[in-house]
Formats: structure tokens, C-alpha cells, sequence
């Protein structure tokens, strides 16, 4: 079973858990991490959904998931990108773009910046079922697209495209 850290209005740790599925009371929330993988080249490491995911099955996305009870959001980026494609990344290859807050979580966006090949990958079974990689232009058809309207809000489309006008690879070195 999976826990999570409820946070307060402002993002804090209230002290109280809640496992998947359980309701929220109302001005509760909880952490979500997305991870945009960027390599040498400028280009975004995506991962096509699982057709049995309950969400967007099928759908070419980032990496993504709940932080869980007792990790911070660095730690859940780092976990969510081993369990879901099998790649272990240090965290100064983390560079965090931003938090949002949404109805009933905060998302934080973190770019990881690592050299990782398609043959590294192993991809986690009822998770993913494909990868590739896009240059920054089908990333940004991505973000937009009309598959997305309630996952990816006007802000979020935003600040990813601040970060894709203004690529540059500070922890590939």
C-alpha cells in the first residue's frame, strides 16, 4: 500500500498520512513529481503509457508519480525515475524548474540532466510500454497537446516552455 504526507495550503507537512485512494479533507494536499530527462543533445527522454493505466493510457509523457510518505520531492524524482525506467540518477543531475499547486496536489518539475542511453532503460512492466527520445520541438507538441487539457494547465505549459526556449545543460559536465 502506498502512503503519502499530506501538505497544507502553503505545501508544508501537516504531520497527518493518507494511503492512495483515501479521500482528502478539504484544504489538504499531496506531492507529485514530474521529471523531464534532457541529454547532451537537447532532447527529452519520453515514455508512453501503459495501456492499462487508469490515466492517459498510451499517451507518450514524462516520468511522473506520488512522492511518497516520508521522502522529500528530490527523493521521489530520483525514485519515480529508477522504478519507471530503471535509471539511477544522482541528485546533482536534478535541477528543480518549479512548483504548482493544483486541487488537490502540488506537482514539482524537475529537468534531470544525464547522457542515459535507450539500451540503459528498463522499463517497468503496467507502467510503461515504450521510450524514445524527442527534440525539444515535439517535446513542446507534447506539453501542448490537446490530450492533455486537464493534466497540463496553462502554467504548467508555461514554465515548461521557459525551460525549453532557454535549454541549457548545466550538470552534464
Amino acid at each position: 500500500m502506498e502512503f503519502w504526507d499530506i501538505l497544507d495550503v502553503t505545501g508544508n507537512k501537516t504531520g497527518r498520512t493518507i494511503w492512495r485512494g483515501q479521500a482528502f479533507q478539504a484544504g489538504e494536499y499531496h506531492l507529485v513529481v514530474h521529471v523531464h530527462i534532457i541529454n547532451k543533445q537537447g532532447e527529452f527522454l519520453i515514455q508512453k503509457r501503459s495501456l492499462t493505466k487508469a490515466v492517459l493510457p498510451g499517451v507518450w509523457d514524462i516520468t511522473s508519480g506520488a512522492v511518497l510518505s516520508g521522502e522529500d520531492s528530490l527523493a521521489g524524482a530520483i525514485r519515480e525515475t529508477e522504478e519507471e525506467l530503471g535509471i539511477s540518477l544522482c541528485p546533482e543531475k536534478f535541477l528543480m524548474i518549479t512548483r504548482l499547486k493544483r486541487k488537490n496536489n502540488f506537482v514539482d518539475i524537475w529537468a534531470a540532466f544525464s547522457d542515459v542511453s535507450l539500451d540503459d532503460v528498463v522499463m517497468q512492466v503496467g507502467e510503461v510500454d515504450e521510450v524514445k527520445f524527442v527534440n525539444a520541438d515535439d517535446m513542446m507538441n507534447i506539453i501542448f497537446s490537446p490530450e492533455y487539457p486537464k493534466y497540463r494547465e496553462y502554467i504548467y505549459k508555461q514554465a515548461m516552455l521557459e525551460v525549453l526556449r532557454n535549454i541549457n545543460l548545466p550538470h552534464m559536465q
